[in-house]
């Protein structure tokens, strides 16, 4: 996969060459390429951002830099097949951010993530994206940050993890949250007593069947408890708390 981005702060990004998603780059896995806006001004001031039309408070960003930037990038597609190459803008105004969602983008060939910054983007970079890609507006939750770098962030880790081939044992994608609809169990290590809090017994059983079921229980419990929209109408309730026939 290629990603690439487009922002007013490539430094942010220097965390990307450690851990898991470091490693992918340097076996090739992932290829990235991080874009200073400012490079694409005209100015010698580098200006990217102006006054809105219309009024109002704070900057928006201006659309020439970023047509220029994504003209360079998006021309790199031709390289990586005949499918569009997938254009993300964070965005509170976006769809929301999901494993599922990020399952589907892990298969993408090509992602470019633009940052905005300020009062968001020209309206007309996004039309003009889409032109040229598949545009996606995706927001992390219900809340705003100052720019899309640590939304572009979370993204990247989340789906980056997914490519077959960066996480070593690709089982661990399966028993964690979200990959079933449900969060994950809580998980124990060694020692199996401390400070006074000792390791659930069944774990400890080697029943497997015993501990498939327990953890499945523990999956229920925890998503009623702190995410009970996951749930179906029929498992949002315990059943010793569903009324009986």
């Amino acid at each position: 996969m290629r990603i690439d981005i487009v922002t007013i702060f490539p430094e942010f990004f220097s965390v990307l060459d450690v851990s898991l998603l470091g490693r992918a780059r340097q076996t090739g896995l992932i290829e990235l390429g991080v874009h200073d806006l400012r490079d694409f001004t005209s100015d010698r001031h580098r200006t990217v951002d102006d006054t809105p039309y219309g009024g109002g408070a704070g900057m928006v960003m201006k659309p020439e830099p970023w047509g220029e930037a994504l003209d360079g990038i998006l021309d790199l597609s031709g390289t990586l097949g005949a499918d569009a190459p997938v254009v993300i803008f964070p965005s509170p105004a976006g769809e929301l951010f999901t494993q599922k969602l990020a399952q589907e983008l892990a298969a993408e060939p090509q992602l470019v993530f633009g940052c905005g910054r300020y009062e968001g983007i020209d309206q007309r970079v996004v039309d003009y994206a889409s032109t040229r890609a598949r545009v996606r507006l995706v927001s992390l939750g219900d809340y705003v940050l100052n720019g899309g770098e640590v939304a572009t962030m979370a993204m990247i880790e989340a789906i980056g993890r997914l490519i077959p081939g960066v996480v070593g044992n690709p089982q661990s994608l399966v028993e964690e949250s979200h990959s079933d609809g449900l969060l994950e169990y809580p998980s124990y290590t060694k020692p199996g007593e401390w400070r006074g809090f000792e390791v659930p017994p069944v774990l400890l059983s080697g029943n497997h069947a015993a501990i498939a079921k327990w953890r499945h229980d523990q999956q229920l419990e925890r998503t009623r408890a702190v995410r009970p929209d996951l749930l179906p109408p029929d498992l949002a309730v315990a059943e010793d708390a569903a009324p009986r026939a």
